[in-house]
């Protein structure tokens, strides 16, 4: 088994004509408060984790949010990482790199990365899978 972390590299009207100025701000608006009406997200693969090296790499996080959050996966097999989740994350993350090894650290570096864009671009976000 292997935990896939994907990242939205961009987002897809599904349209059969062009849609005036008006209505398309209104499309804008709708993503950017978080509903999808008639979009596709185009997701491309970051990172791939071995899962039991995921399962050690979260025993390198404090206890709390961020561990919770992303030993989600775990239990429910798919998470969603978002801007709402970079304050307990980020932290998280950062004073927990001391402890890990290199593979360790790069999978961290690349989630901290992705984390602090999305401060910027909040309509960035990650999906994170179990595969089998």
């Amino acid at each position: 088994m292997t935990v896939v972390f994907y990242q939205l590299t961009h987002k897809l009207v599904n349209r059969e004509q062009d849609i005036p100025e008006g209505p398309r701000q209104v499309i804008y608006y709708s993503l950017a408060i978080g509903h999808h009406v008639g979009v596709m997200d185009c997701f491309q693969k970051l990172m791939e984790i071995p899962a039991e090296d995921y399962r050690q790499w979260l025993t390198h996080l404090p206890e709390g949010a961020a561990r919770s959050k992303l030993a989600g996966l775990l239990k429910w097999g798919e998470i969603e990482i978002n801007q709402s989740h970079a304050s307990d994350l980020l932290p998280a993350l950062k004073d927990s790199l001391p402890g890990m090894d290199a593979g360790e650290r790069r999978w961290t570096d690349m989630l901290i990365q992705c984390l602090q864009t999305m401060l910027v671009e909040p309509a960035l976000y990650l999906m994170v899978r179990k595969t089998v």
